[in-house]
C-alpha cells in the first residue's frame, strides 16, 4: 500500500511561483516503480492532467496549458515527486492532486478511470 502526502500550495499573486511535493510512504510496492502524475480540478471544471513523470524520471509530459511554466521532477531516494510552478496565472487556480500509477507516464492524461494511489489534494490559488 502506497500513501501519498502532498505539501506546498497556497495563495500567490499572478506571476509568482509555488512548489508542490508528493511524498510516498509505502509498506509494499516501491514508489520508484510507479509513474506519477499531477492533475488539477477547478470548481465546475473537469479534471485536467498537468504533468507526468516516468518511474525513472527520464520521461516527462506536460499539458499544453502549463508547458514552459511547470516542471515535474522526482527524487526516488526521497520517495518524492515535485511540481515546480512558475509564472502562475489565475486560471491555474485549482485543487492539485498527485497520483502514483502502474500505467506508463505517457498514458496518464488519457486513461479513463486511472488506477493508482492518490494524494489528499492541495489548494493552489493565484490572485490577479
Amino acid at each position: 500500500q502506497v500513501q501519498l502526502v502532498q505539501s506546498g500550495g497556497g495563495l500567490v499573486q499572478a506571476g509568482g511561483s509555488l512548489r508542490l511535493s508528493c511524498a510516498a510512504s509505502d509498506s509494499g510496492p516501491t514508489f520508484h516503480s510507479y509513474a506519477v502524475g499531477w492533475s488539477r480540478q477547478a470548481p465546475g471544471k473537469e479534471r485536467e492532467y498537468t504533468a507526468a513523470v516516468s518511474w525513472s524520471g527520464g520521461s516527462k509530459y506536460y499539458a499544453d496549458s502549463v508547458k514552459g511554466r511547470f516542471t515535474i521532477s522526482r527524487d526516488n531516494t526521497k520517495n518524492t515527486v515535485y511540481l515546480q510552478m512558475n509564472s502562475l496565472k489565475p486560471e491555474d487556480t485549482a485543487v492539485y492532486y498527485c497520483v502514483a500509477t502502474g500505467n506508463p507516464a505517457y498514458a496518464i492524461a488519457t486513461t479513463t478511470e486511472l488506477r493508482g494511489y492518490w494524494g489528499q489534494g492541495t489548494q493552489v490559488t493565484v490572485s490577479s
